[in-house]
């Protein structure tokens, strides 16, 4: 575990509110290699692009072994710190959230998110009651500390993205959560400057924001105080539009044009080569 300790906290020293980790997701190795390659300073999953390459639609659908051993493979590939989305822990009760985070470790990531959605069909409210969600975030942090692995726990909140509340809500949350253990607080959906720039100053800790087309770049994001920059499943959408664009053309038209840019099939397979 002791690299695995030195590769966490090398990974916490990452979030510095003006100086923003940058994370363009991945869902595969390949994806993770290339995000690597191209010069990130850590691998985040998407949970969505992830379970996608698995066959399963996103909402914590997905077999909780079948993503961890991907997650593992990510791991595997790449030299840089993983941090992996877990959507709401995989898991029933807080109890099993620690059970995940072991297996998260065990697969040699070094961060988690974990949401405060709710899927159930019968839930009373698109989120979790907050005292619940953070015993289920003090369960993360209690499995990873007794491992003694200083893991990362993102805490996303979903108030923006389910249209619960706006900022009130989110910072009474932010603190509940940092309280039961949390390292940061993850906010998708919120991009207006006026609002991180708000949620900046009310969080106690590195925010992380989700960006893509028509957020702030990440030069804005960083003067506004962002700690952690991420974008979701926005690169395996687009990877997704890719392939769909370039299957009706070669069906519809035949003809090969979406293949132009395509990488050369060698440099693929010496980034996967690379010997660890």
């Amino acid at each position: 575990m002791t690299k695995q300790s030195d590769r966490a906290r090398a990974f916490r020293d990452l979030h510095i509110p003006g100086t923003p980790l940058v994370l363009p997701n991945a869902w595969d190795a390949v994806s993770a290699r290339l995000v690597e390659d191209a010069g990130a300073a850590a691998v985040a999953t998407t949970s969505a692009g992830l379970v996608w390459a698995l066959g399963v639609p996103d909402g914590e659908r997905v077999d909780r072994d079948a993503a961890l051993a991907a997650v593992a493979r990510i791991a595997e590939a790449v030299t840089v710190p993983v941090t992996t989305d877990i959507e709401s822990g995989y898991a029933a009760d807080a109890a099993g959230v620690g059970d995940t985070v072991r297996a998260v470790l065990a697969a040699g990531a070094v961060g988690v998110n974990i949401e405060d959605a709710l899927h159930d069909a019968g839930a009373s409210g698109p989120l979790r009651d907050v005292a619940e969600q953070a015993e289920r975030i003090a369960a993360a942090r209690e499995a990873a500390d007794a491992a003694g692995v200083p893991l990362f726990v993102n805490a996303r909140i979903d108030t923006f993205l389910s249209g619960a509340g706006g900022v009130d809500l989110t910072l009474e949350r932010a603190a509940a959560f940092r309280a039961a253990g949390a390292d940061g607080i993850f906010v998708p959906g919120a991009v207006d400057p006026g609002t991180v720039k708000e949620l900046v100053g009310g969080v106690d800790g590195p925010l992380n924001v989700m960006a893509g087309p028509g957020a702030p770049p990440v030069a804005d994001l960083a003067a506004l105080g962002v700690a952690r920059v991420s974008v979701g499943s926005g690169i395996a959408q687009a990877a997704h539009a890719l392939v769909r664009r370039a299957a009706r053309e070669l069906l519809e038209r035949g003809t090969y044009g979406a293949l132009t840019d395509a990488l050369d099939h060698g440099e693929v397979n010496a980034l996967l080569e690379r010997t660890r």
